[in-house]
């Protein structure tokens, strides 16, 4: 048995599936793999449960009905890894932007006190590979205005690459989470900052997604621009229940 789950939410990954759960697996921690996947017309899941023939003990797969958001898909990979009792439960995207063996520096800052582990773009400059300047200046520019507006010191809170010990997801109350899109990360660092858990930012390169598409839209960054300053005013005027 393993301590330790990645969840790798998908739509439409055919291109990747295959190849990042081997590079996971590859790892020399025991990691198991958890694969949520929003009912992909490409059929990504049918390729992860030809897998779970080869990785019965490690793979597992959920799959929902239909497209509903990063952070429910996330939620829902959280609540099935805190059933199981996993100590260490991580966020990865399946496009190879993460560095798999990354997840071993993210494991070890948690084994050695961070309660949750940013794999960071921003702590060293800019980490950021084959992204346009455009790209790179917005979502440089939504850290600082995050940093800003919640007075969080995580240089680069929309970061998608992170290890929660469990006892951090449990008492984060995951019904209560507003965000659907990329502001998700934010508002799970928010919440954790504002209990006062250990966020320890560990340096990586990002790289941009060879094969696939994004899944960046407008509606995504304004759901990041706009709900944050919403979320800013939760936790002072709910603060009990935030």
């Amino acid at each position: 048995m393993s301590d330790s789950l990645v969840i790798i939410p998908t739509y439409n990954e055919i291109e990747n599936i295959e190849a990042i759960i081997r590079a996971v697996f590859v790892l020399k921690t025991n990691f198991h793999v958890l694969i949520v996947d929003d009912n992909s017309p490409d059929g990504t899941s049918i390729e992860v449960k030809k897998l779970q023939q080869e990785f019965s003990d490690r793979l597992f797969l959920e799959i929902r009905q239909e497209k509903s958001g990063l952070g429910t898909a996330y939620i829902h990979g959280f609540k099935w890894a805190i059933e199981k009792k996993y100590d260490y439960i991580f966020e990865m995207d399946a496009d190879f932007s993460h560095t798999p063996s990354d997840l071993l520096r993210l494991h070890n800052a948690c084994r050695n006190g961070a309660d949750v582990a940013v794999g960071s773009r921003y702590k060293k400059g800019v980490n950021v590979v084959d992204w346009p300047l455009h790209r790179v200046l917005l979502s440089y520019g939504a850290s600082f205005y995050v940093k800003i507006i919640t007075g969080m010191r995580v240089h680069d809170p929309t970061a998608g690459f992170v290890c929660y010990k469990r006892n951090v997801l449990e008492n984060l109350d995951l019904d209560s989470i507003r965000f659907v899109g990329y502001a998700f990360q934010i508002e799970m660092k928010f919440r954790a900052y504002v209990k006062n858990y250990k966020i320890e930012e560990i340096s990586i390169i990002f790289r941009d997604r060879v094969k696939g598409k994004s899944k960046m839209s407008s509606s995504i960054v304004n759901e990041a621009i706009f709900g944050v300053l919403k979320m800013k005013m939760r936790s002072i005027f709910q603060k009990n229940r935030f």
